[in-house]
């Protein structure tokens, strides 16, 4: 499945996904300077939720592009389509 975006979407995934590139590097930072573990699982979890909510983003996509062309796919193919995305998405749980 080919990763189709409107530009808007796209530039909302990305701005997350380097979000959490900054917060992972934060998190680095932060232990080689032996910070306080609170402030570094904290950041942590920042990081963790970016990242998922870009992977959720990205699925939904995927998944209104497979409802949009249900119409037109075979029953064979939306059941396989079907598998993938719950597949990617229990990747992300």
């Amino acid at each position: 499945m080919e990763l189709e975006m409107a530009a808007d979407e796209l530039k909302a995934v990305v701005n997350r996904l380097r979000r959490a590139q900054g917060q992972i590097a934060g998190v680095i930072r932060m232990i080689e300077e032996g910070r306080d573990c609170e402030d570094v699982v904290t950041q942590l979890a920042a990081a963790s939720r970016a990242l998922d909510k870009a992977g959720f983003a990205i699925i939904a996509t995927g998944l209104q592009r497979c409802l949009t062309d249900s119409e037109m796919a075979a029953d064979g193919d939306r059941e396989q389509m079907r598998a993938r995305l719950e597949k990617l998405f229990l990747s992300l749980a």
